[in-house]
């Protein structure tokens, strides 16, 4: 795999993100731009359960701010896209709201 298609698979899900991984550190070529998009993709996938867990337990306290929950659990598929479409222009921005939080965290 290319680096920049590394850098796109590591946003598919839980499942791309491992496939992007094993194929990052079986490659001979340790480019910091897919290790950047492993780390935006691995803290979107930290963001996206640490939601849906409050997510669950606000429901269950405010069963009538449900439909608000589920359109806010929208935003991690939301940050998933920008984080494709950075890697596809091949550039290293930080993801909106937790690209700051967690640039240089995972050392992968």
């Amino acid at each position: 795999m290319t680096n920049r298609t590394m850098a796109i698979v590591a946003y598919i899900t839980l499942i791309g993100w491992v496939v992007a991984y094993l194929s990052y550190r079986k490659s001979d070529d340790k480019s910091p731009f897919v290790q950047y998009h492993l780390s935006q993709s691995l803290g979107i996938i930290i963001f996206s359960i640490a939601l849906s867990i409050a997510s669950g337990i606000l429901v269950g306290i405010l069963p009538s701010m449900a439909t608000l929950f589920y359109i806010i659990s929208l935003c991690p598929f939301i940050l998933m896209l920008l984080g494709i479409i950075t890697a596809s222009n091949e550039a290293q921005r930080p993801i909106p709201l937790i690209g700051k939080l967690v640039e240089g965290k995972f050392n992968l």
